[in-house]
């Protein structure tokens, strides 16, 4: 399963990709909003430091406006680093007019806010490169979050769907284990949670065993 890490924050980024497990990064308005950068800026600096999908959202409403603004976002992006913009588009009728037209352009496609599995089926049809379901939202209401990823899975799997499935919105690293599990492509996890993932309590008692053995040790 692929990492990606869910955040604009540029240190964030930098140091989880150093340690070689960041194979895409998500943004959207509010995670750029939040590093009080500017938007060229940050997302020159994160194509630079993550060699694989970046995703960066579109806040049109229309379809056509939002091909506009996907095809200016593209532009914005040096050509080395094309290949990996995604645009994320919202699952709605004019979502998947927009994502039909940038299929056809060439340009990858993140379909975001997927809260069923006919929403992801839909984008799949629609040429969707990725389906975001927000799993962590769906928990929030009573809702099994990780039950539509079963769904989303199985539906493509049977029909060799190549649109990827990011799990999204994620809680806590059992989510992470959870998508894994059930065969996800790709989970987005924000910083705080990469870092609950390498922990362990038995871990670090571990290591502190032994560098204290190892002071004992005649040198």
């Amino acid at each position: 399963m692929k990492i990606f890490v869910d955040t604009a924050d540029l240190d964030e980024i930098r140091e989880l990709a150093s340690w070689g497990i960041v194979d895409g990064v998500t943004t959207n308005p509010t995670l750029v909003a939040r590093s009080g950068r500017s938007f060229k800026e940050i997302i020159d600096e994160i194509f630079d430091i993550v060699d694989g999908p970046i995703s960066l959202e579109v806040v049109s409403e229309k379809a056509e406006d939002m091909v506009k603004e996907a095809e200016s976002l593209v532009s914005k992006i040096s050509e080395k680093h094309r290949k990996n913009i995604a645009i994320k588009i919202p699952i709605n009728p004019e979502g998947l007019k927009a994502v039909k037209v940038l299929s056809k352009k060439g340009i990858q496609t993140n379909v975001t806010l997927i809260f069923s599995a006919n929403q992801a089926l839909l984008a799949a049809k629609a040429g969707a490169t990725f389906v975001s379901p927000f799993i962590g939202r769906l928990d929030d209401i009573g809702q099994e979050g990780m039950q539509i990823v079963e769904e989303i899975m199985e539906m493509f799997i049977n029909y060799d769907i190549e649109t990827e499935v990011i799990v999204a919105s994620i809680r806590h690293p059992i989510h992470v284990i959870d998508a894994a599990r059930i065969g996800a492509d790709i989970a987005t996890i924000p910083p705080g949670i990469i870092r609950k993932m390498v922990k362990h309590s038995l871990t670090d008692v571990g290591i502190e065993k032994f560098l204290k053995d190892w002071k004992k040790v005649k040198k």
